[in-house]
């Protein structure tokens, strides 16, 4: 199971795959949904309801498509990653926070315990780095990541005109 980071829907309706002109994108969202393909969490669901804008509102509508982190394992695994990043040398106290108060470890946490891919458009930073990143974090569980453009490769994802 591939799981979205919010930076993907966000980019996606703010970007290349608007909802006015690309409705196809967000169709093809709740299809693959739908064969259990892909998801994202409950915590994503939060960050990206809050707006009053056409994205939370779809958000809003597709409730179902955020999983529960509330799984025992994924607790579990939550304070595993909140440890590691809390002891992780040379990064900003301010990052850290930032990091472990929104939904980033919560995902992270949630493809370590399922087994699945967290699809993110956020890039990895080097070790000397003062900000915390998802990338590395996944590197450090052994969690695969992708981007929302190499989700669309392995999917076969085609948006083609009638």
């Amino acid at each position: 199971m591939y799981l979205l980071d919010a930076n993907t829907y966000i980019q996606a309706k703010n970007l290349h795959y608007q909802m006015s002109f690309c409705p196809a994108y967000w169709a093809w969202l709740d299809q693959q949904y739908a064969t259990s393909a892909l998801a994202s969490i409950r915590s994503v669901y939060d960050e990206l309801s809050e707006g009053d804008d056409e994205l939370s509102q779809w958000v809003k509508d597709r409730k179902d498509h955020f999983i529960p982190v509330s799984a025992d394992e994924t607790q579990q695994k939550f304070a595993e990653v909140a440890q590691h990043v809390a002891d992780l040398d040379g990064k900003k106290p301010e990052f850290i926070a930032e990091f472990l108060g929104k939904a980033d470890p919560w995902l992270v946490a949630t493809a370590a315990v399922t087994g699945g891919t967290v699809v993110t458009h956020e890039v990895p930073v080097p070790a000397n780095s003062t900000k915390v990143k998802i990338p590395n974090i996944c590197d450090a569980f052994g969690i695969p990541y992708i981007t929302t453009f190499q989700l669309l490769n392995k999917l076969e994802a085609q948006f083609v005109l009638a």
